[in-house]
């Protein structure tokens, strides 16, 4: 099978995150197994999920894992221009969810296995999936802490998030949470009988708003725009209707914090907040939703010079999104960010990835491959 036929077959599983994602996992092993290759599936605690991991060579010398998840975000949106879960060709851009974001990337470096597997790899190529990344990299965490009995110390990781190709080696971290406060309901003309929600939460929502406005203040990185920490509310929702006291209010909020800075920190700011409304007779919960470190690998890294001689270009200092290479870093391995395609196409109607992209980084992966090679 060729790159297009293998983003053929990705594109057609509907892996939406947060659901079951044993089709597209059970392909992909019995794809590898046909190349002789170690493969291993790795059932999550959901129980209906799985992340995946595979060795091309020899699995008791260090060498270099490729990550990238299985799971893409919902494709509801009525703008498509045809069904996003069939690949469609017009000239160079193949459009489908998650062609950018991420299937593109696991189909060049499939298309690559069998390039691979004819090598005498004296280190290995290794590949780890992951499932329910676009939901806060649940998934991951649990492959991660499996590594040591999967692999030897990894020289590094190259996670495929489409970066055009170029080797990034910074990002923020990022946590989000819900805070969701329960009053009393009642008529709008006593609310001395009530506990209004929404009035309570204005609070919580004013102490994010200062939170925001004082990060402004630093501490700063020069790499990032902006070069400070954020802090946003993203979602408020209460109330039924105007004459009813409002008994429950919610909001969604999310910090994005520049390295050397814990993220879930910037949100304890309005968790304190909230949680002193309980003396007032307020129930408050506090879920935290998602949330992985920053990414910030040393610009003289073996793993930077690496992808700058396989791309040819300096790798970039830092890009806005976030990924999981930030949680391989967290466990102690040098990781970096290089994928095809553009970070701008994703999340959209109409994700389209191009031909002379996949095929750009499958000869990436090969030339890695044989980089490995004895």
């Amino acid at each position: 099978m060729d790159v297009f036929d293998i983003l053929d077959r990705l594109v057609a599983f509907p892996s939406v995150a947060g659901k079951p994602n044993g089709d597209i996992a059970g392909w992909i092993e019995a794809y590898l197994a046909k190349h002789a290759t170690q493969v291993t599936l790795l059932p999550g605690p959901e129980g209906d999920r799985s992340n995946l991991f595979a060795t091309i060579g020899p699995c008791d010398v260090p060498g270099y894992i490729l990550s990238g998840h299985m799971d893409v975000v919902p494709a509801s949106e009525p703008q498509w221009s045809s069904s996003p879960f069939a690949l469609r060709k017009e000239g160079e851009r193949l459009y489908g969810r998650g062609t950018t974001d991420m299937k593109g990337f696991l189909a060049a470096v499939l298309a690559a296995v069998p390039t691979l597997a004819r090598l005498r790899l004296a280190r290995p190529i290794q590949f780890a999936f992951s499932y329910d990344e676009e939901v806060g990299c649940r998934g991951v965490p649990h492959l991660i802490a499996r590594l040591p009995e999967l692999c030897a110390k990894p020289l590094g990781v190259i996670v495929g998030e489409p970066s055009g190709l170029r080797a990034v080696r910074g990002h923020k971290g990022k946590a989000a949470a819900r805070l969701m406060i329960n009053g009393r309901s009642g008529h709008s003309s006593r609310p001395d009988l009530g506990l209004n929600a929404i009035h309570a939460m204005a609070g919580a929502l004013s102490a994010a708003v200062s939170e925001a406005e004082r990060l402004t203040n630093g501490p700063f990185d020069p790499d990032f725009e902006p070069p400070y920490s954020s802090l946003q509310a993203g979602v408020v929702a209460g109330g039924h209707q105007v004459n009813i006291i409002p008994d429950t209010c919610t909001l969604d909020l999310e910090a994005r914090a520049v390295p050397g800075v814990d993220p879930a920190s910037l949100l304890a700011p309005v968790k304190a907040r909230a949680e002193a409304l309980a003396a007032q007779g307020f129930r408050v919960e506090w879920k935290p939703m998602s949330a992985y470190p920053a990414l910030s690998l040393p610009q003289d890294a073996a793993l930077a010079a690496l992808l700058r001689e396989l791309t040819g270009e300096v790798p970039l200092a830092a890009v806005s999104y976030g990924t999981e290479a930030g949680l391989y870093q967290d466990a102690g391995f040098d990781a970096i960010i290089c994928g095809p395609g553009d970070i701008d196409r994703a999340h959209k109607p109409d994700e389209y990835i191009l031909a002379s992209e996949l095929a750009a980084c499958q000869r990436l992966t090969e030339a890695l491959g044989a980089r490995c090679a004895a």
